[in-house]
């Protein structure tokens, strides 16, 4: 048996580069390097990342997509590359000088021209949105941003590459080579998804939670606590002003006046009610939209016209239009009601906390309609349900289908629907043969209907109203519905 160290050949014919050791560690120059098949790779998808979107991006946010979708298009390059090595059966071959100049080049003439043609589509989209301009800071900050992402990601790919193969040759000395790579493979992949899935996320979310929950103390200007007692956070409330959150006090807070409603209506008015739970109002989706309802029948909010259930978006919001449109519709003979669920914006939300939404749309929605459902028939208001974006999503979980919607309310709107949302793609999915998904015919309109602009009329025009009605709004242009 010889006694020669094996060299760099035999170092890469056994799997491992040069610069690696055989338990896993590399060397400070390995470490860093980069390959050519992988630069490439995150070049096109980075070109491809400054394409436009549906609305328009800040400088951070491009360039977190940039980085994001850079690292991934990194790890396609090197797998691509190894994918044809194996069939043509080779090593790896060091690049040359030349081959880095020409990328660097390329890479520079491509980048120069993605990121003017990615500036002047997204000027384009802020102006169609009116928006104003992006400043000049985000030629600066995207690729620096996009770098740094781009390196961290692969460092840390890599560093798990290195735990694989350290994990793989400790095992070696128990099992065979290929049970120890599968076993070791198997471990580090599921111990990376349960820590991502399970710690990693749960104090992102924390983290998340509490810087999100400074602004929620705050209250936006010109909003001051209620003089009425209609109002949650009014005199007699039993939910406190300084439960209700930033979003439950402009809710509470705002809206418009009786004199204002008269003035519309020609006639005399009353005071609308609104009644809200804050996060700070109660510990559990249940006992918050307990207490949102108790200030809502201690309000008188069953006793009059019109009952507006409204499913609100991330950190509490409710869109002023919609509660407004409903007072002055019925010349503040309605009550609305609302719940928080949590601190974080829609979209965040969206992203982490899908389970939050569900829960306080079903919870306020069932608590709701078991007081409604106890009065005599003759009494009880007209029950709807109204969401926006992910407050849609939320309002959707308390019914089953559309003989629910039916059933329990007297119609619902849906406005800005996002696609994941169950109701919304049962219905869609189970549109009319031919009809388009973005104005889709269900059911010869019977209940559920969808419109990109209600001021048009509602398809099927020819259909008269018959029951309660389901009108979902959409954009065709809006992301969350695309």
């Amino acid at each position: 048996m010889s006694n020669v160290a094996p060299t760099a050949t035999t170092e890469r014919a056994a799997g491992r580069s040069v610069g690696e050791r055989r338990d896993g560690r590399t060397g400070p120059v390995q470490r860093w390097r980069y390959t050519l098949p992988g630069l490439v790779g995150a070049l096109v998808f980075v070109c491809l990342s400054l394409s436009p979107s549906l609305l328009p991006r800040t400088g951070v946010i491009q360039g977190l997509v940039c980085g994001i979708t850079g690292a991934i298009g990194y790890g396609v390059g090197v797998l691509v590359a190894w994918m044809w090595r194996a069939f043509a059966n080779r090593e790896a071959r060091p690049t040359g000088r030349r081959s880095w100049l020409i990328f660097a080049v390329v890479a520079g003439a491509c980048l120069l021209c993605a990121m003017a043609l990615g500036r002047y589509w997204q000027g384009r989209i802020r102006a169609l949105l009116g928006m104003p301009a992006d400043g000049l800071a985000s030629l600066v900050v995207i690729p620096l941003l996009a770098a740094l992402v781009l390196v961290a990601l692969v460092a840390l790919a890599r560093a798990l590459r290195r735990v694989y193969r350290w994990t793989a040759y400790r095992l070696e000395q128990w099992i065979g080579p290929r049970a120890a790579h599968a076993v070791g493979w198997t471990a580090v992949v599921t111990g990376t998804l349960l820590l991502v899935t399970g710690v990693l996320l749960d104090g992102l979310v924390a983290a998340a939670d509490a810087a999100f929950s400074v602004r929620n103390g705050t209250t936006e200007p010109g909003i001051v606590a209620p003089a009425a007692p209609e109002r949650s956070g009014g005199p007699g409330s039993q939910v406190p002003w300084t439960s209700l959150g930033q979003q439950g006090r402009s809710f509470t807070g705002g809206g418009p006046s009786v004199e204002q409603i008269a003035a519309f209506t020609g006639g005399a008015a009353r005071t609308p009610i609104r009644a809200y739970a804050g996060l700070e109002s109660a510990t559990t989706a249940e006992q918050r939209a307990r207490a949102a309802v108790d200030d809502l029948a201690r309000a008188g909010g069953f006793d009059r016209h019109t009952l507006v259930v409204m499913t609100a978006t991330g950190s509490g919001w409710v869109d002023p239009g919609a509660v407004d449109s409903v007072e002055y519709m019925t010349g503040g003979d309605s009550a609305a009601v609302s719940m928080q669920y949590s601190y974080l914006p829609s979209w965040l939300s969206y992203l982490v906390d899908q389970d939050r939404a569900r829960e306080a749309g079903r919870e306020l929605f069932d608590a709701v309609y078991d007081r409604w459902s106890k009065l005599p028939p003759d009494r009880r208001p007209a029950l709807v349900v109204v969401g926006e974006s992910l407050g849609s999503f939320g309002g959707e979980t308390a019914f089953s289908g559309e003989y629910d919607l039916r059933n329990r309310t007297a119609g619902a709107i849906f406005a800005g629907p996002p696609n994941f949302n169950t109701l919304y793609r049962e219905f869609v999915d189970g549109r009319e043969a031919g009809t388009p998904e973005v104005t889709p015919v269900y059911r010869d309109g019977r209940t559920v209907r969808f419109s990109t602009d209600p001021q048009t009329g509602v398809p099927p025009t020819e259909a008269p109203a018959d029951g309660p009605r389901v009108l979902y709004i959409q954009h065709p242009s809006d992301p969350s519905v695309c």
